[in-house]
C-alpha cells in the first residue's frame, strides 16, 4: 500500500440513509463520490435503483453512474479496473475518494486484492443447454454444486446462475474454495463506514421508499423499458424491475408486484447486512444519530493517511 491513496467508503443496506451521509461527508472533507451500486451503471434505471438526482448531489461530483446502456452487461472486474483509475484520478486532483453503495462486492473486489482471470468457455453445445434450462432448474443445480454462490445469487438472475455453474464444472471448486487466498490483503488504506438501524424501522423505511418510487413514476419507467424488448438482460434482473415485469406479463396485479417488491427488497437488504458483517472490516454506525462520530473518525483516519 506504499503512497497508495486513503479511501472512504460508505455502505449498508438498501434505504438505510447512504446518500445523505455521503453528500455531507464529502463537503466535510472535500471528497468526491464513487458509486458503488452495480444496477446504478445502467442508464435508464433510475427511480427503481435510486439513483441520486441532480439536486441531490449537491454539486458533489459523483463518478460511475449511467455508464451502460441497458442491454448491456457489466462486470465485478470491470468495475473493479474503472474504480481503481478513478480512485488515482481523483486522488491526484487532492480530493478523497468516498465508494458510496450497496453491493458488496463490488466495494470489497476493489479495497481488497480480488483478482480475476477471463474464465474459460464450457463447449458451446453445454452453453446452449444450460441456456436451454429453465431459471428454476438451473438455480436447483447451482444450489446443489455451490450452495454458498447460490445464497448471492436471485434465482432469476440466469446469467450469474449460468455462470456460476459454468465455474463449477470448470474447475470442479466451489467459490468459497476458489477465492479462500483472495480478498484478503488491502489495497488501498480504508475506513469503512458501515450504516444500520434496527430491523423494523430499517423495514419501514424500505416500504416507504417503495410507495414514493411508485409515486414518482416507477410504472413509467420500467413499461419504458418492457416497450423496447427488453429480456433476459442484467440490468432488469434488479429489484423493482423484474416484479414490475410480471405485472406488466400479467402474472401478477399491481398491487401484488409491488406487495414482491417490498419483500424482495427487504430480503435483499438482508443479504447485504450478511455479506458485510462476514466480508470486510467495517465500523457501524447510526446514520442519523452517529453523524458527530462518523465525522470525528474520519477527519482521525485521514489525518494518519494523508
Amino acid at each position: 500500500m506504499n503512497n497508495r491513496p486513503a479511501v472512504i467508503a460508505i455502505v449498508g443496506p438498501t434505504a438505510v440513509g447512504k446518500t445523505a451521509l455521503s453528500i455531507e461527508l464529502a463537503k466535510y472533507c472535500d471528497g468526491e463520490i464513487i458509486n458503488g451500486d452495480s444496477m446504478q451503471v445502467y442508464r435508464e434505471l433510475n427511480i427503481g435503483t435510486a439513483k441520486i438526482t441532480e439536486e441531490e448531489m449537491e454539486n458533489v461530483p459523483h463518478h460511475l453512474l449511467d455508464l451502460k446502456d441497458p442491454t448491456e452487461s457489466f462486470s465485478v472486474a470491470e468495475y473493479q479496473k474503472l474504480v481503481r483509475d478513478k480512485i488515482e484520478e481523483i486522488a491526484s486532483r487532492g480530493k478523497v475518494p468516498i465508494i458510496v453503495g450497496g453491493t458488496g462486492l463490488y466495494v470489497q473486489s476493489v479495497l481488497y486484492d480480488f483478482r480475476f482471470t477471463e474464465q474459460p468457455k464450457l463447449e458451446s453445445s453445454r452453453t446452449r443447454e444450460l441456456e436451454s434450462m429453465s431459471s428454476e432448474e438451473l438455480y436447483s443445480m447451482l444450489e446443489k454444486i455451490d450452495p454458498e454462490a447460490a445464497k448471492d445469487i436471485h434465482p432469476n438472475n440466469v446469467q450469474r446462475v449460468i455462470r456460476a455453474i459454468e465455474r463449477h464444472e470448470l474447475t470442479g471448486k466451489q467459490r468459497d474454495e476458489i477465492e479462500q487466498n483472495q480478498g484478503k490483503e488491502k489495497v488501498y488504506p480504508h475506513y469503512i463506514i458501515g450504516l444500520n438501524i434496527n430491523r423494523e424501522e430499517l423495514y419501514q423505511r424500505i416500504n416507504k421508499r417503495v410507495d414514493i418510487m411508485m409515486d414518482q413514476g416507477l410504472l413509467r419507467e420500467v413499461k419504458g423499458l418492457y416497450d423496447k424488448g427488453l429480456r433476459d438482460v442484467q440490468s432488469i434482473q434488479a429489484i423493482g424491475y423484474k416484479e414490475i415485469y410480471d405485472y406488466l406479463d400479467g402474472l401478477a396485479t399491481l398491487e401484488d408486484a409491488v406487495d414482491k417488491l417490498k419483500q424482495n427488497s427487504r430480503r435483499y437488504a438482508k443479504r447485504q447486512l450478511t455479506y458485510f458483517r462476514n466480508k470486510m472490516e467495517i465500523h457501524w454506525f447510526h446514520p442519523f444519530e452517529d453523524r458527530e462520530s462518523i465525522l470525528e473518525e474520519i477527519s482521525a483516519f485521514l489525518q494518519e493517511n494523508q
